[in-house]
């Protein structure tokens, strides 16, 4: 394939390379991470371009860097500094698209068969986030930090092909700051982002205990 050509649908690579689509997605994940391949929610999975290979090799190895020196709990507090801004600024400048895309992923992440995918479309969706806003500076500090942080939980997942239960407390935080963006409401897009990482924290940190 050419670069920046894009990929078969993912069921149709998993039998094409006569894997289960729980190890694709582990698989991707990896090669996104590395920079070979590029997800651009809405379109697909995009083979990367060499120059670009390039340039994200060394990112990348500065990422891993941070990752074996950052815990759960630094990566949640680097969030908690930022996002709640973050989803500030989008609800001012997100577009009626990103909106969508956004709240697709919310919903997307409802259906999810495995710990691993909701992981992934958990990452679109604060990334999607982090770029409404506006602010190309901070949509890349953050895309640091959020690489940093799935790299960590990749760690910690011991369970990824089970699937979230129902009523995971991430369900409905995740509609309530889609709420909040759709009214375009700073002050509450603010406070449910806070909310949301805060219990995350909350969890992680009674997990260690036990």
């Amino acid at each position: 394939m050419k670069e920046g050509a894009r990929l078969p649908a993912e069921r149709e690579l998993a039998q094409t390379l006569c894997i289960s689509r729980a190890e694709l997605r582990k698989a991707m994940f990896v090669l996104e991470v590395e920079g070979r391949v590029e997800r651009i929610v809405g379109r697909g999975t995009f083979l990367a371009k060499r120059a670009a290979v390039a340039k994200k090799s060394t990112v990348n190895a500065r990422i891993n860097e941070l990752a074996e020196r950052t815990g759960p709990y630094e990566a949640m507090t680097a969030r908690i500094a930022i996002e709640p801004e973050l989803a500030s600024l989008a609800a001012i400048h997100a577009s009626s698209r990103q909106l969508r895309d956004i709240a697709d992923l919310a919903a997307a992440m409802k259906t999810a068969e495995t710990w691993s995918k909701y992981e992934k479309l958990d990452s679109d969706f604060h990334d999607m986030i982090a770029r409404a806003s506006g602010n190309s500076l901070l949509h890349e500090v953050h895309s640091v930090i959020n690489q940093v942080r799935m790299v960590v939980v990749w760690r910690r997942l011991s369970t990824p092909q089970e699937m979230p239960s129902k009523d995971y407390h991430s369900f409905t935080e995740h509609d309530a700051i889609v709420h909040a963006l759709e009214q375009r409401d700073s002050s509450a897009a603010k406070k449910a982002m806070r909310k949301h990482l805060k219990s995350t924290l909350d969890t992680i940190q009674a997990d260690d205990e036990d």
